[in-house]
């Protein structure tokens, strides 16, 4: 599969539903936008999706809706908790909300990622014979 770049409609509608939700940190991830509260990603576009980080209930709910799929970023590596949404739900925004306010609800009672010390690009200078 090859990758494609999120429309730009459907980054919009993200964006705006995104914003209903104070709480959630905007970053991209994959190249799109993403949603992230204390460290943890619970939603973001990907290519021409919108998925969602769902518990066990809520993906089986999910994926009974026609459409809707396990989300895998690359072929043969599904990200186990995310769900695709389907692409009837990405036009309308009162069900992203709906289905971000689940994702983020979820995503907010897992304890916080830690943030991983930043390491420098550069190396010290090794030292030429003297």
């Amino acid at each position: 599969m090859q990758w494609t770049k999120s429309p730009k409609e459907l980054v919009d509608t993200f964006d705006q539903a995104i914003a209903a939700f104070p709480l959630a940190e905007r970053r991209m991830m994959f190249g799109s936008p993403a949603a992230f509260v204390n460290g943890n990603m619970f939603a973001g576009v990907h290519q021409q999706q919108i998925v969602f980080r769902l518990p066990e209930g809520l993906r089986a709910e999910l994926l009974k809706v026609e459409g809707a799929e396990q989300f895998e970023p690359m072929p043969g590596r599904p990200m186990r908790e995310y769900i695709a949404a389907p692409p009837s739900m990405t036009s309308d925004p009162r069900l992203i909300e709906t289905w971000l306010s689940r994702a983020l609800d979820f995503v907010a009672a897992l304890p916080p990622k830690e943030k991983k010390p930043r390491t420098s690009a550069k190396k010290a200078p090794r030292k030429g014979p003297s």
